[in-house]
């Protein structure tokens, strides 16, 4: 390391290998903490220094890695004896992924975290408007290579960025096998309060750790990225331990992809609302925080339960993430994947009170320019809502009368001190910011000024 420099050297164990290397990198640089790396031949044949004492840490995180390619417990065990490069840390990590636009999935994580070791549990949850994960390996030495491999790397280009540290905890306790917590040891488990276990056909692949992608058959020592590619390709590098392949395909729609394990339906059926109070246009602009939604149909004779097309079936996951058990008019919201594929429209002459609509075309969608800021700022519901587009001659307590006549409590309310146009302003609950944003999204100012409301990660 040439410290202060930016710069390293790095000796191969042989030319082929150093070769691989930089043709492997030289069509996309590699990032490692979101800063480029690049890679190219030095002067220099050989390496040398005479402090054997730091040369030996590298030598046993060498024999670490490999160990952990190679699923040979027993080196690593070794090593823990020698006092080699093993952490001081536990085997459970804490995992904050950021920027959440496409689905991150239990199945995801495990395929990622699952090539560094063996995975024996995994529970996600969100806080502090924050999609996280606890991961336990078997081994604390699978956790250390796991973070210092993929910490800082993003899942998909551009969103879904790994944050990793090391929990406090040294177990992780998994009551339930379901899509929020599973114990990888135990398929006895419930599928929640008592209703059913894992099916075999799920827990099978999960019985033999390693086995879920085929082997790497590129050059030796070299693993492919993360290869969960969006267009423009992985903007992972590849790393020792890394994921193998993933077979990812890109829609004819630009920005959208077909992920692996996420079925293709994109309409949701929602259930449980409130036939009182829920419409077409409430639905619309409350799923299109997480996609473009393209139809919404009530159902006529049930009132309560409705269906919800949305773009394409990532979109269609994200929704349920978000919004499954979303209080929304009084009632807990249900969201799930409907047996349709598509939403019918009326037939000309059929009765339908104005139930079904066709938002396809419409210009209130957040997601259909790929380049949009929109892609990076998806959070799940919360009582702080982002305001932007605020004309010049709209004041604070303007904004404040506007929320609280659709019957929101103001908590908190602050102007951005670099734009004016952009606020946050924080109501009594998450239930309230929900209604506000149907109300309030697009709110026509005048002089063709429409306010744009979105949930925000921050509190006041």
């Amino acid at each position: 390391m040439l410290r202060g420099k930016g710069q390293a050297f790095l000796e191969m164990a042989s030319v082929d290998a150093a070769v691989s290397m930089v043709n492997y990198y030289t069509p996309a640089t590699p990032h490692l903490h979101n800063q480029p790396v690049y890679i190219q031949y030095s002067n220099y044949k050989e390496l040398r220094t005479d402090n054997q004492h730091n040369q030996a840490r590298p030598q046993a995180a060498l024999q670490g890695v490999n160990a952990v390619q190679h699923g040979n417990p027993g080196i690593t065990s070794a090593l823990a004896a020698e006092g080699g490069v093993l952490p001081s840390h536990g085997s459970v990590l804490r995992i904050i992924v950021e920027n959440v636009f496409y689905p991150v999935t239990l199945d995801i994580l495990y395929q990622i975290f699952s090539k560094f070791g063996f995975v024996l549990k995994i529970v996600m949850f969100h806080k502090n408007n924050q999609f996280q994960a606890l991961l336990q390996f078997a081994d604390a030495m699978n956790a250390y290579y796991a973070k210092m491999s993929l910490d800082g790397h993003s899942i998909y280009t551009g969103c879904c960025t790994l944050r990793i540290d090391f929990s406090k905890l040294t177990n992780l306790t998994v009551k339930y096998n379901n899509d929020k917590s599973r114990d990888f040891t135990r398929i006895d488990l419930p599928f929640g309060d008592g209703q059913r276990t894992v099916e075999t056909s799920l827990s099978t692949p999960f019985a033999t750790q390693n086995t879920i992608f085929p082997p790497y058959t590129g050059p030796p020592g070299f693993a492919p990225a993360l290869g969960f590619p969006q267009g423009a390709g992985p903007s992972i590098p590849p790393v020792p331990g890394a994921l193998g392949p993933l077979t990812v395909t890109t829609s004819a729609a630009p920005g959208h992809m077909t992920i692996p394990g996420i079925p293709g339906n994109s309409v949701l059926l929602v259930s449980n609302l409130n036939p009182e109070a829920i419409t077409p246009y409430g639905l619309f602009i409350l799923f299109g925080v997480y996609g473009d939604v393209h139809r919404v149909k009530i159902m006529f004779k049930k009132r309560g339960i409705a269906l919800v097309q949305m773009a394409d079936a990532s979109q269609a996951q994200l929704a349920i993430n978000y919004l499954n058990g979303q209080k929304l008019y009084g009632r807990v919201m249900r969201a799930t994947l409907s047996k349709y594929q598509t939403i019918q429209l009326p037939r000309e002459g059929q009765e339908d009170k104005g139930l079904t609509k066709d938002y396809s075309n419409s210009p209130l969608h957040r997601f259909k320019n790929p380049c949009s800021k929109n892609f990076q700022n998806i959070f799940p519901p919360s009582a702080t809502l982002h305001l932007s587009n605020i004309p010049p001659s709209v004041t604070v307590d303007d904004l404040k009368n506007l929320f609280t006549s659709k019957g929101s409590t103001v908590r908190g309310f602050k102007f951005f001190q670099k734009d004016c146009k952009m606020a946050l302003i924080q109501l009594g609950s998450v239930e309230e910011a929900v209604h506000a944003l149907i109300e309030l999204h697009n709110h026509d100012f005048g002089e063709n000024q429409h306010l744009r409301v979105s949930f925000s990660k921050s509190t006041i």
